[in-house]
């Protein structure tokens, strides 16, 4: 089956999030939504997911997921509140657990903070599936980039999060807690296994240069014979060597510290004091 596809991008982030519709019918899913947050104020808005809102009341879907492809650096998920508006089960891949327990400890969360991944709706394995009404998605484990990072295989579309960026701009990063060269490059070749004509999906875009338009869909085909990182037979001591010396140059993205935090717990703030007030820490020289 060919889900509908409708994505929306945020800027700010370059974060793309997607509304997977049943071709048959008005279920859906939500793949990687956005909670805008001003850093220098502290603020949160939810001008992004109410976009997607808007969307989904006005032509009347029904949202049966809200998916996670991993636990962001970069921005914060928006899914408690996509769930208060409009419904739908949290998902994100059983490797979560080793996030929270990585982060739990930079964090300095305590006993309190739960490392089971209770906070989320449901937990993914490799192989899994989910229905989305009459549409099938098959789950795959691609770990590299983080150790809970999923590739979501919907009909003939995979959404690939931050795993493959478009041909022209490469790969992610792999120097995160957990990350690993060698094991995004395994992961990789698990994505181009897929037939060639599979649309791929992916979760962020920064308009490599030379183009001048932000683009989130190729294919399998594409990704296999232009991707500048694993195109073209790339062997993986190569790309190893590749990945690992461009990501001891990159910097660490501007919302890292309060996404991982929010991200975690499913979305959620950290729970409030006795006065109701919500507050985020900065670790200082643990990340």
């Amino acid at each position: 089956m060919t889900p509908d596809v409708t994505a929306f991008f945020d800027k700010t982030t370059n974060t793309i999030s997607f509304v997977i519709k049943d071709p048959s019918g008005a279920s859906c899913a939500i793949i990687d939504s956005v909670l805008d947050f001003d850093y220098s104020s502290g603020r949160t808005d939810t001008k992004s997911a109410d976009e997607i809102i808007n969307f989904v009341q006005t032509n009347d879907l029904r949202v049966e997921w809200l998916l996670e492809s991993h636990v962001h650096a970069d921005h914060l998920s928006a899914a408690p509140y996509l769930q208060e508006k409009l419904g739908g089960k949290i998902g994100i891949g059983k490797n979560i657990t080793v996030v929270q327990d990585t982060f739990g400890k930079v964090f300095n969360e305590g006993t309190e903070f739960q490392r089971d991944g209770s906070q989320f709706d449901q937990l993914f394995v490799d192989g899994d599936s989910l229905m989305i009404g009459q549409l099938r998605a098959d789950v795959l484990h691609t770990p590299g980039h983080t150790p809970a990072c999923m590739t979501f295989v919907i009909g003939d579309a995979a959404f690939v999060g931050d795993t493959l960026f478009m041909p022209d701009f490469g790969t992610a990063r792999c120097d995160f807690p957990g990350g690993s060269s060698e094991l995004l490059f395994k992961s990789i070749q698990k994505i181009l296994a897929l037939p060639d004509d599979t649309r791929i999906f992916v979760g962020h875009d920064y308009m490599a240069p030379g183009r001048d338009e932000y683009a989130w869909e190729t294919t399998v085909g594409e990704q296999k014979a232009r991707n500048i990182h694993i195109g073209a037979g790339n062997s993986k001591e190569t790309f190893v060597e590749m990945r690992d010396a461009r990501d001891a140059t990159l910097s660490m993205p501007k919302l890292i510290i309060p996404s991982l935090q929010v991200n975690m717990r499913a979305g959620q703030m950290p729970e409030p004091d006795e006065q109701g007030d919500v507050f985020l820490k900065v670790p200082v020289n643990k990340i």
